[in-house]
């Protein structure tokens, strides 16, 4: 069974966080080939009911899923091939030579796999899918055919004509690049065709999918683009403001995200439209969605665009209770999560209260200070969501090797031990509280040091790349695991 958005009030969960780039794979990253299926049957006998992955929308060239050209295409690189030459539409040769690296780019293959689905295939769910899906894959499939013929530039610096959206400027170019739109068009068929099949087994297997959107999007967008009246922009649709957080934990200064802001009375004109769109697509690709950095629809943090730093901002409203009122009007069904970490502030609470939305609690934050901590064990409400930690956090083994004494010496009085085996006693710890799911990275379940962190939030190098491979997940490990998950009565 789907997990229901109350299902907190009845029944207790346990998942794994793993982005499907991390998966095994013969290329460059994951995919939604054989290991993902092989990861949901390892799932279901460990009895985890969740797996939570990054936002798998189309990244930037940093390949970081919360900066994206999209806020609803597909990242076409998690495309599986093998599942393509399975359909007749690619030769396994030319897989093989991609994966030797005499083919550089997989949008090459594509191609032959849409000249061969034109020559070959009935074409029929493909136009009900265009048809079906026009209100964002048009501007999209036009926006990246317009940004490769410019070679990756920023809209922002594309000749006039296509940075305005000249009327005739884009008929012509929709005419003479017709056949790159449709290529483009396919490519995403093919994402959402194999997500769905994926998700279809998942749901077989009682494996829910847990989704995760960025409240913000990129400027270098098809939205913004597109849609530049929905954004705090300049009339030459340059940003004014952009968006970040001030300090924190994990950055002196703050961390300038550089994406802009919403145009929140515009958008409320139209009864919050394109965030309610957002949603329904996220919600016909998982069961559960978590909305990043939650804060920021009850206010967020403002930062002129020619500051260099997060430091000098402010805090300016958003109309959360609005926002979340229509979604919950158009999508009764939705299960959202709050990321409701950092700076909360009673307000943002009684606006995820209101609706009932889960907000996260992280036990690596739980050490430090004193016993009015909110994230240590018993503090954490049934209606939460437990972690050991998260993509933007140490591994435990590398969070427990550099924690500082106090930390350390609070951890152990709590477990009652001097000498815990980690990361086994954080799992344990978080299995154990009230929360009504507990989340494990499977770099914890690993027992992975901080060599294989996912994010180092405030940093621009070496993210998003940790993959795993099968014999690192043994026997041993999969049994320790589903042993946790069965004690804690979390067992599905």
């Amino acid at each position: 069974m789907p997990l229901s958005k109350n299902a907190y009030q009845t029944e207790r969960h346990a998942g794994v966080l793993l982005h499907i780039s991390s998966l095994p794979s013969k290329g460059y990253i994951g995919d939604l080939g054989k290991s993902a299926y092989r990861m949901v049957d390892q799932l279901a006998e460990m009895g985890v009911s969740v797996w939570q992955t990054l936002p798998i929308n189309m990244p930037h060239a940093d390949n970081s899923p919360y900066q994206c050209i999209s806020a609803f295409a597909g990242n076409t690189e998690l495309i599986s091939l093998e599942l393509l030459a399975e359909q007749d539409m690619l030769d396994q040769g030319d897989i093989e030579a991609f994966y030797q690296g005499d083919i550089h780019n997989k949008n090459i293959l594509l191609t032959h796999a849409y000249e061969t689905f034109i020559a070959k295939h009935n074409q029929q769910q493909f136009i009900a899918f265009c048809e079906q899906e026009a209100t964002w894959l048009d501007d999209y499939a036009l926006f990246v055919t317009i940004r490769n013929e410019h070679h990756q530039q920023s809209w922002s610096d594309w000749p006039e004509q296509f940075k305005k959206r000249d009327a005739e400027a884009i008929q012509s170019i929709r005419l003479m690049l017709s056949k790159e739109i449709a290529i483009i068009q396919f490519s995403q068929y093919i994402f959402f065709s194999q997500w769905q099949a994926f998700k279809t087994y998942a749901t077989e297997k009682k494996v829910n999918l847990f989704g995760d959107i960025p409240i913000f999007v990129a400027h270098d967008s098809a939205e913004v683009w597109a849609n530049p009246q929905l954004f705090k922009l300049d009339d030459n649709n340059n940003m004014t403001v952009v968006a970040g957080v001030p300090p924190d934990y994990f950055s002196e200064t703050g961390q300038r995200w550089g994406n802009p802001h919403y145009a929140w009375e515009t958008m409320a004109e139209d009864g919050y439209a394109w965030w309610v769109a957002r949603l329904a697509k996220q919600n016909e690709l998982f069961d559960l969605v978590r909305i990043d950095h939650f804060r920021g629809l009850q206010a967020a943090w403002e930062i002129q665009s020619d500051e260099e730093t997060a430091i000098n901002g402010q805090w300016v409203k958003a109309p959360g209770e609005a926002l979340l009122a229509a979604i919950h009007q158009a999508l009764p069904d939705v299960h959202l999560v709050a990321e409701d970490l950092g700076i909360i502030t009673p307000e943002v609470d009684d606006l995820r209260l209101n609706y009932e939305m889960p907000g996260m609690k992280i036990l690596q934050f739980a050490f430090g200070g004193d016993d009015s901590n909110p994230y240590l064990p018993s503090h954490i409400e049934t209606n939460s969501v437990v972690y050991t930690g998260t993509h933007d956090n140490d591994t435990t083994l590398g969070w427990y090797n550099t924690a500082q004494e106090n930390e350390k010496s609070h951890f152990h009085t709590l477990i009652t031990q001097d000498a815990p085996e980690m990361p086994q006693a954080l799992i344990d710890m978080a299995f154990a509280t009230k929360a009504y799911l507990a989340v494990v990275p499977l770099q914890d379940i690993l027992g992975l040091d901080s060599d294989s962190r996912m994010n180092t939030p405030g940093t621009i190098v070496d993210n998003w790349q940790w993959r795993f491979e099968w014999p690192e997940l043994t026997a041993e490990h999969s049994e320790a695991f589903k042993a946790s998950v069965q004690r804690a009565k979390r067992f599905h």
